[in-house]
């Protein structure tokens, strides 16, 4: 078992800083000065969010070393002076243009497709789809439904005109509907159970009236009558056993 020091023992931790360190009469002498040394990191200073003209700029700046003076991609002569870098290959500024309107594209933004080069609007006009209501190129937001591309303020409710956009809708004449206005304008309630019957329920119309499958059913007896033959008796039906009873 291990020893308990006695109580008069004084430990290490109790004595003196002069008793344990020898260095410590020489450090804190008189004649001496003391220095406190801290380390300090500096947070780093945020990168400005740069703009297009920063990108630009940084772009046309020479090529370090020698033989590495850039060749235009479109004309292959040695560039001097500016440049603009796109693509991965270099351009003479004045050479970098839309491939269908030749308009310079050294700011603006651009399109790349399938090896040419576009600005913005000649790309809009030959690739952005057609609206199938209004018929216009889309080139914003575009909403995908019945296998066409319309604009989000095309594609409306056929009743309150209010935007679909990723909604329930259902079809009627060839006319999209809410959900709302479908039911209020073309919903069905069962004669059997006077709820609605829902898109997909399977039904039966007989009487006069839509009945779910389940609920058409003899008045008295309660047997199910779909594909059977049956009898009406103020507008109800009946199977043949009841039809002819007294009850």
């Amino acid at each position: 078992a291990p020893r308990t020091p006695s109580a008069t023992t004084p430990g290490p931790t109790s004595r003196p800083p002069w008793a344990v360190d020898p260095s410590f009469a020489e450090r804190y002498a008189p004649d001496k000065t003391s220095t406190v040394v801290s380390k300090h990191s500096q947070p780093a200073t945020p990168t400005p969010m740069q703009n297009r003209s920063s990108i630009v700029q940084a772009a046309q700046q020479a090529p370090e070393g020698p033989g590495r003076t850039p060749l235009c991609y479109k004309c292959n002569k040695v560039i001097r002076g500016r440049y603009l870098v796109a693509l991965g290959h270099y351009y003479h500024p004045e050479e970098f243009t839309c491939c269908q309107c030749r308009k310079v594209l050294d700011e603006g933004g651009f399109f790349e497709e399938k090896g040419s080069i576009f600005c913005p609007k000649c790309y809009d006009t030959r690739y952005a789809p057609s609206c199938a209501k209004c018929k216009k190129k889309i080139t914003g937001e575009v909403m995908h439904a019945l296998k066409m591309t319309w604009h989000v303020q095309c594609f409306t409710c056929n009743a309150c005109k209010t935007p679909i956009r990723n909604r329930a809708f259902y079809m009627e004449e060839g006319q999209p509907y809410c959900e709302r206005d479908y039911e209020k304008m073309f919903g069905t309630k069962c004669r059997g159970c006077d709820f609605k019957i829902d898109a997909g329920d399977r039904f039966l119309e007989a009487l006069g009236f839509s009945w779910h499958d389940t609920c058409f059913v003899c008045a008295i007896c309660q047997t199910n009558l779909e594909g059977k033959t049956f009898y009406s008796k103020k507008d109800k039906p009946l199977c043949k056993s009841h039809a002819f009873s007294h009850v």
